[in-house]
């Protein structure tokens, strides 16, 4: 955090503080999303609900895995928007 306000991306200790606790507020909102849609996959498939597999919707799921990854990058500041 030192190096960032000596380099002049926060302009104090308290500016670094509150945009570390932002950061880990929505990646921590992320995760509780993701637990969430976790158990209600297992739900679906423990009543026996379940997808084929194929080449196509594969390939679509792929394609929202790759869009995902680059909004939860760009939300972290590891990607510009």
């Amino acid at each position: 955090m030192r190096r960032a306000i000596e380099q002049g991306r926060f302009q104090s200790m308290e500016d670094a503080v509150t945009e570390a606790l932002l950061l880990w507020e929505a990646r921590e909102a992320r995760r509780i999303e993701f637990l969430a849609d976790l158990d209600a996959a297992e739900a679906a498939l423990d009543h026996g609900a379940s997808n084929a597999l194929t080449d196509v919707n594969v390939q679509a799921l792929a394609e929202d895995i790759k869009r995902m990854g680059g909004h939860h990058r760009a939300a972290d500041g590891r990607i510009p928007t």
